[in-house]
Parts: structure tokens; sequence; C-alpha cells
């Protein structure tokens, strides 16, 4: 015992504090880590030798993106080193879980899971604890602690990162109100999107979204927006209608926290900027579902999935009155300038369901990957080189060849 105190004393508590939390720098922590510390920011002016100041309201990019989540802090340095304070960022996935995402500890500094090689310190003099992430995905999406400690004090401060992108409402080909919680994140998952947040559903119904069947969010509560309020979709703003922004304006329809395991509902997506191209591709005859993967492949793409035409119609104008496969089995068409012989008088993604995969012939919406050639360039289709049309599904789409239109 004595010799412990001795050592500790020759070392003194900075030194042993350092090599304490060097360790714990290289140690790989849980996913996600509950009730494991404070969420309280200390205003400045209260007592302690540390201030965060974070962004106030949110930062915004989208996917693929870069940006930089500020965090900067006050620090007593005429009586304490900047190099013995420990810097570190997680993200809150629930008011009690956190995931680690990024630490430092003077010239030590590590990333953890997904954020790795996308996330460094931007280091722009004493006092900046900045965070620059790169290549933005949909599961950045959230809110984040900057925590900043000396020896004895911390502060924490909040940063929220919003993606530009777009809500879509989906539903499987087998019908409405079918998804647990857990199916509507893989249904979004599958459809190149997440889960949207409340906020980004309030968000889309500013925007003029309407829909009138209820849907799961990213907090496991269920709601959906109506823009146009009419009986059939929680009245007409009559009093005690439950939700946002109610009223004879509509407002998002809120039927709160539901059994995520036993309780069936639609869902609401989410996804982002595309790094790729989504176009229509037109073969000389329109084909089957089955058809729709090789006439796609054949131009170097992939039969273009939900979320891959909301995001194209939305952020890159993808406006075309004609129905097409996704790789759901659904058949869609993006409008963005409305005319009436194209499905009414509003913008949006129409959509003519699930039609019989085997019977009902469309062309297809296809996906390319940045990069990728076009085996295919304009002026060229897919058919038979014998000419002829479908007869019937007797044509085999393994049989096709590229012919000049």
């Amino acid at each position: 015992m004595g010799r412990m105190v001795w050592a500790r004393a020759a070392l003194g508590p900075g030194a042993l504090w350092a090599a304490a939390w060097g360790v714990l720098l290289l140690a790989a922590p849980t996913a996600a880590q509950r009730g494991r510390k404070k969420v309280v920011h200390v205003l400045e002016g209260e007592s302690g030798s540390v201030v965060v100041q974070t962004a106030p309201g949110q930062v915004v990019s989208h996917r693929g993106g870069t940006i930089v989540l500020p965090c900067r802090y006050h620090y007593e340095a005429a009586t304490h080193s900047h190099d013995g304070v420990r810097l570190k960022w997680t993200k809150v996935v629930d008011p009690l879980a956190f995931t680690d995402v990024f630490v430092a500890l003077g010239p030590q500094h590590r990333a953890f899971g997904s954020y790795r090689g996308r996330a460094e310190l931007q280091g722009d003099g004493p006092g900046d604890a900045s965070l620059v992430l790169r290549n933005v995905t949909l599961q950045d999406y959230g809110r984040y602690e900057c925590e900043v400690t000396n020896e004895l004090e911390d502060d924490t401060g909040m940063v929220k990162l919003d993606l530009e992108g777009v809500v879509f409402p989906y539903h499987p080909r087998g019908g409405r109100y079918k998804l647990t919680f857990t199916e509507a994140q893989r249904a979004c998952a599958e459809q190149d999107g997440i889960l949207a947040s409340a906020e980004q559903l309030h968000a889309a119904w500013r925007d003029g979204l309407d829909w009138c069947n209820a849907g799961w969010l990213r907090d496991g509560s269920v709601q959906y927006p109506v823009s146009q309020p009419r009986e059939p979709c929680g009245g007409r703003g009559r009093a005690g209608s439950g939700g946002v922004g109610g009223g004879a304006s509509g407002g998002v329809r809120n039927y709160g926290y539901r059994h995520n395991a036993e309780e069936r509902y639609d869902a609401f997506c989410f996804t982002s900027n595309l790094p790729g191209r989504v176009f229509f591709l037109k073969p000389l005859r329109p084909v089957p579902f089955s058809g729709a993967a090789r006439a796609c492949a054949a131009r170097g793409a992939a039969v273009a999935k939900v979320g891959q035409l909301f995001a194209a119609w939305k952020l890159q104008l993808l406006d075309r009155c004609t129905a097409g496969w996704l790789a759901d089995g659904s058949a869609r068409y993006p409008i963005v300038n409305p005319r009436a012989r194209c499905g009414g008088s509003r913008p949006g993604v129409r959509s003519l369901g699930f039609p019989d995969a085997a019977r009902r012939l469309f062309g297809v919406y296809c996906y390319r990957a940045p990069g990728a050639p076009d085996p295919a360039p304009g002026g060229w289709g897919w058919g038979w080189a014998g000419g002829g049309g479908w007869a019937g599904g007797a044509r085999d789409p393994a049989a096709w060849t590229p012919l000049r239109v």
C-alpha cells in the first residue's frame, strides 16, 4: 500500500490520468453503451474550467458529402495544457444509449465502427474539437455529442446532423399494414433508405406530403401526414385529432408508440442524394418483370429501387410520364411537372401498385452506379434479331441482342 501511494505521488495526478485514458483510448467499446455518462450541457458562466460550445440548430449535408460537426471549447490554458484534454464524439442512439464515434487524447486518435476512415478532427488551433465527417451515409443522420474532459472537469455539447433528401411511404407486395417495426426497418433498407424520423416526416408534410396510411418511424412511433383533410384520414381537423399541425390545414396524425413486435403498419422511409443515375429504359417491346433485370444489366445497370426513383425525382428532377418496373416488382413513374395526362395536378411519384409480373408489360427504371460504362449508348435498344413481338411471352429475354433503334 505504501509503495502504491509513493508511485502515485511520483507520477502526479495528471500523468496517471493521461496514462489511464491512453489505455482506454485503445480499448474497443461495445456498439451501444447505456447510461455511461451524463447528457447535461454546462452553460458558459457556470462553475467549471471547461466550457463547450456547439452550433445552434443543425448542420445539413447529403449522402456522399463531407460535413464539419462544429465544437469548440474554452479552457484555462494558463494553468493547464491542451495536450491533457480528452475529446470524444458519440452518437445518441436513444435517450440512454450512445455509439462511440471518435476519441482523441493528445497525438492518439481513434475512430470506431463505420466511422473508421471517415472521421477526423478538424484541428483548427487550440480549443477546436470539431469533427470532419466524410462520405456521409444515411445512417449518419442524428444527434451527436461532443465531450471535452480534463483531469477533473468535463462538459458536453450537442450537434444535430440533418440530411437533404426525401421521405416516401412504402408497403410491400403483400399489402398494407403488413410490417412489424423490424420488418419496416428492413423494407426501407432494401429500397435504399432508412426509417424516417418524426422531424423528417413533419418536414415532408410541410412540403405537401399527403398519405392516408399509418407507418412506422425511426423512434418506434406510428404516424401519417395529411395535407388535405378528409373524413377517412382522421377527420377535418376537429378537436381531439392527434398529431402536429391540426386544424383545417391538416397535420401529422400520431398513433403514439406502438408494440413493435406485434402490431403491423406501413413504413415511412427516407433517402438522400444518389451517387449514380436513374434512367428509364424502353426496350423495343415492353417486358414482363422477369425481363427487367436483364434489360438493365445490358446497359451496365441494375433495376432501380423505390428509394432511388424517389431520390432521382426529388433531387435530380427526373420527369417521365411512363410507368416502369422497379426492383420490388412495383411499377411507378416520376412527375416533376404535373400535367393532366400524367396522373393529376401535383408532382410526385405515381404508383400502379404491384402488377401481374408475368402478364403486365412495361419499360424499366434502371440505376447505374458512378463510373459504370454504358455498353449500349444512345440509339440502341434491346430485342430479337428476327423481329416480331412478345408473342404472349414466347420470346426468351435470354436471347436478346442489341438492336439499332
